[in-house]
């Protein structure tokens, strides 16, 4: 089967600014990783390409943790295709899966087919193969679509490789300033790209579910007003002008509302405002701080941080209740803050603090057992974001003084770094799934 790859063509064109380019580090995997093979794709005579697929394959697979790929002088063939692998080969190096591929490019086009064929070794069936058709700008995007379906094969789990990543970056721009950027990569880090940069602080960015457009707060006039910006066109609008506070805005799971805190009537609450209508409906209306929303994944509750018991815990609404008829999900920590559900609407990941002493660290509380599980032992641990597939949870935190984004699974067991080459990084927000 053949899949051709469409791109925008303004986010083809668009400038790479390297800058702040991030790269993975693994700090920690499972004890007994998948084995696979990754064969390097064979090419035509006279190609010569700018990303080598196979390797991004094998970087993709690497990186989560989960598998260990075949070194390639470990390799006793390279076959390219089917009729050429030979199944016995590949168990002697003690292989449960095999990737094989070619890539063809007619002379003097930029379009490339990929082919690709995944094995599994000891069944002795192929799990997966088609062609895949794109311009040679989009090899990174066609490498990633391949580690996706190897590792949905696997896992079971949609993979996550074609996602993509927003941050900020603070900078040192001289004496008493600084500059921010609002940038956007993909998962590993690669290809960054800025889509905002100001002398004033930029803060909250937050995809929209059909990953086109992303919301944050800005202070470039002064003062802290929500903006939506269209990725591929740069398009803005502002959202808020209300006096005070406006903040922390957060897509409905439909894409038609956005959550906020806005302290225009007093101390700082919760509203949602209708995209569509422009129409404002107050959510939380208490003289405590209620701040932090996000959506429960079918779109009826509101969940968010308060201070109304004397310290920062968690608590959810449902849309249309009235404003004090909250539900509290916390009790057992000194601190508990920016909380989202996993998709199955059961697990709340969030950033918990035990005691007054203790250091701030990414958790999952299941809301029905009352299980904690923690799984960061870093330090100023905030911000966490959830990959679409539910499967890796971004956060950002401190390494050598400085700010880096860090991964962990939502087992705890993989863990990596994507540590910027140049300034602080902070407030990551994984897209959702990419078309």
């Amino acid at each position: 089967m053949k899949l051709r790859l469409t791109f925008l063509l303004a986010l083809m064109l668009a400038q790479v600014d390297a800058r702040a380019e991030l790269s993975i580090q693994i700090t920690q995997g499972v004890d007994n990783p998948i084995p696979i093979a990754v064969v390097p794709f064979s090419m035509n005579s006279g190609i010569v390409l700018s990303e080598d697929v196979s390797q991004i394959v094998r970087n993709d697979l690497e990186q989560v943790g989960e598998f260990r790929t075949l070194p390639l002088s470990n390799m006793i063939s390279l076959p390219d295709e089917e009729q050429e692998v030979f199944y016995r080969d590949w168990r002697i190096l003690a292989q449960d899966y095999l990737l094989v591929g070619k890539i063809n490019q007619e002379p003097g086009s930029q379009l490339v087919q990929v082919q690709y064929e995944f094995f599994d070794v000891n069944r002795e069936i192929k799990l997966a193969g088609e062609v895949l058709t794109g311009s040679v700008t989009q090899l990174r995007d066609i490498g990633h679509t391949i580690s996706n379906v190897v590792f949905e094969q696997v896992t079971s789990v949609p993979g996550a490789f074609t996602s993509q990543l927003l941050y900020i970056v603070s900078e040192d721009a001289g004496p008493g300033s600084s500059l921010f950027r609002l940038e956007k990569s993909d998962y590993d880090g690669a290809r960054p790209q800025v889509l905002l940069e100001s002398g004033e602080p930029i803060m909250s960015p937050s995809w929209s579910p059909n990953g086109q457009d992303v919301a944050y707060v800005s202070f470039e006039t002064g003062l802290p007003r929500i903006y939506i910006q269209n990725i591929a066109s740069g398009q803005r609008r502002q959202i808020t002008n209300y006096p005070n506070i406006n903040s922390s805005p957060v897509w409905s799971p439909d894409g038609n509302k956005l959550a906020m805190v806005l302290s225009k009537d007093g101390s700082p609450d919760i509203y949602v405002q209708d995209l569509i209508s422009n129409q404002l409906i107050r959510v939380t209306d208490h003289p405590a701080i209620d701040t932090e929303p996000s959506w429960t994944p079918d779109g009826q509750f509101i969940v968010f941080m308060s201070d109304r018991t004397g310290q920062p815990q968690i608590y959810q609404i449902a849309l249309g209740a009235n404003s004090y008829d909250v539900e509290r999900l916390t009790y057992d920590c000194f601190q508990c803050a920016k909380a989202r559900f996993l998709p199955d609407g059961v697990n709340l990941v969030h950033v918990r603090r035990e005691t007054r002493q203790a250091l701030y660290k990414i958790a999952i509380l299941n809301i029905e057992t009352l299980r904690v599980i923690t799984l960061t032992d870093t330090s100023l641990d905030e911000s966490p974001s959830l990959a679409p597939n539910g499967s890796m949870i971004i956060y950002a935190t401190k390494f050598n003084g400085k700010g880096v984004l860090d991964a962990v699974s939502i087992d705890g067991r993989v863990k990596f770094r994507l540590p910027s080459t140049q300034g602080d990084v902070r407030e990551p927000s994984w897209s959702p799934f990419l078309n």
